[in-house]
């Protein structure tokens, strides 16, 4: 008798999941995509809490495939995360935490985009319950895109439905060397060596739940995770994406969302010692990957800051977190007809500080939001000067006719 490959393989890493764990699996058992379509692959990972037993209890009566291993703690989501894509065998693997669940009807709307639109990778839209979740990509659901054309570098968390071919041709797995940021990393490769990425943007895929006991928190601990994430995924697409506009525009994604809180409100209560050295680990990213070109897709607030930690300044940094976290609007100064707008945050033409005009120069994105600008400044330059140019020549046209 044959046995027929299932769509779509479900890797649940556990760890004290408890009381979590029930909604989440019902979430599962509550899809509607036919259960002979699913496996189950879930991992406790060292529980104490009777998390192994309910997974076993769980596989017992499911519908579905459900294999449970039960591990030795690994201290991190990526051990589970990998131990179940090696033991995998869907033609796409959904990573759910054991936390989180499902929306009704998830695994057959994303498996169905898939297959309609040969993508390797499909995000189903998010909803937080007691906590955040990212929304920018959300706009409207897209049969094929990619990491250039989307706000989806913006969500690289591992809950996606992921073509396996494309994971096992690349030998994909999750960094276990890293205790946070790993998903990104994994997530970001996805989408780039992708063929296509889909977005299931009007029907709730995924509930990110927030735990009233805070565990579904990453056990950080020390800031200098962060910064060996923040490299982990800046040397990924420096490998996968040429230097130019598109890498500048990916490298936006580390600098500013895992980077630049280290500079941040939490900065003005680190100790001295600290600050240092979150300079130290800061500046060879900032001396290999920080470019003209990712500055200017930021905010001047965001710009400064990490300007000043390029430039190895310190000293002028608190007085710029200082206003930033007050949320206080900095003055805008226009020149040039309006044609430019310059932000007056702290240190801004203090000759003492030498911090160049430029980085204090809105973008049109953000100037636009200030009465008086006027959009197009280097096109109206470059055509004053084309129209220059005509006027000598033809002056001269006319002397030579003469």
């Amino acid at each position: 008798m044959t046995v027929t490959q299932p769509d779509v393989s479900v890797i649940i890493g556990a760890y004290e999941a408890m009381p979590y764990l029930i909604e989440c699996l019902s979430s599962v058992e509550a899809q509607t995509i036919d259960p002979t379509r699913v496996e189950v692959i879930a991992v406790d990972d060292g529980s104490t809490d009777g998390t192994g037993e309910y997974l076993e209890e769980f596989a017992a009566r499911a519908p579905m495939h459900v294999l449970v291993i039960r591990q030795e703690n690994s201290g991190g989501p990526s051990g589970p995360r990998n131990v179940g894509l090696g033991k995998a065998t869907g033609r796409y693997v959904f990573f759910l935490d054991a936390d989180d669940r499902l929306g009704p009807e998830a695994l057959e709307r994303m498996v169905a985009m898939a297959d309609r639109a040969g993508t390797d990778v499909v995000l189903g839209k998010v909803e937080g319950v007691n906590r955040s979740a990212p929304k920018s990509m959300w706009g409207k659901t897209v049969e094929r895109t990619d990491v250039f054309s989307s706000n989806i570098k913006f969500t690289l968390s591992a809950q996606k439905l992921f073509r396996r071919a494309l994971l096992d041709r690349h030998g994909m797995r999750f960094d276990e060397s890293l205790f946070t940021g790993e998903d990104a990393l994994f997530t970001m490769e996805a989408y780039l060596r992708a063929d296509g990425v889909s977005v299931v943007a009007d029907h709730t895929c995924y509930y990110l739940v927030g735990r009233d006991d805070g565990k579904h928190v990453t056990k950080s601990g020390s800031y200098t995770l962060r910064f060996d994430s923040a490299r982990a995924l800046m040397e990924l697409i420096a490998e996968l994406v040429p230097a130019g506009g598109r890498r500048d525009q990916l490298m936006v994604r580390p600098f500013l969302v895992t980077l630049l809180p280290q500079f941040g409100p939490k900065y003005l209560t680190d100790s001295e010692e600290i600050r240092r050295h979150k300079f130290e680990l800061a500046k060879p990213l900032m001396d290999t990957y920080w470019t003209e070109g990712v500055a200017q897709r930021l905010k001047v607030h965001e710009r400064l800051r990490l300007h000043l930690v390029a430039e190895q300044r310190p000293e002028l940094l608190p007085d710029v977190v200082k206003f930033v976290k007050a949320k206080k609007q900095a003055a805008a100064l226009l020149e040039r007809k309006g044609r430019r707008v310059y932000l007056a945050y702290p240190h801004f033409r203090d000759r003492a500080a030498g911090v160049p005009d430029s980085v204090y120069l809105a973008e049109p994105r953000e100037a636009r939001a200030f009465p008086g600008y006027r959009e197009g400044g280097v096109d109206t330059f470059v055509r004053r000067a084309v129209r220059k140019a005509r006027r000598v020549l033809t002056s001269r046209e006319v002397r030579h006719a003469a």
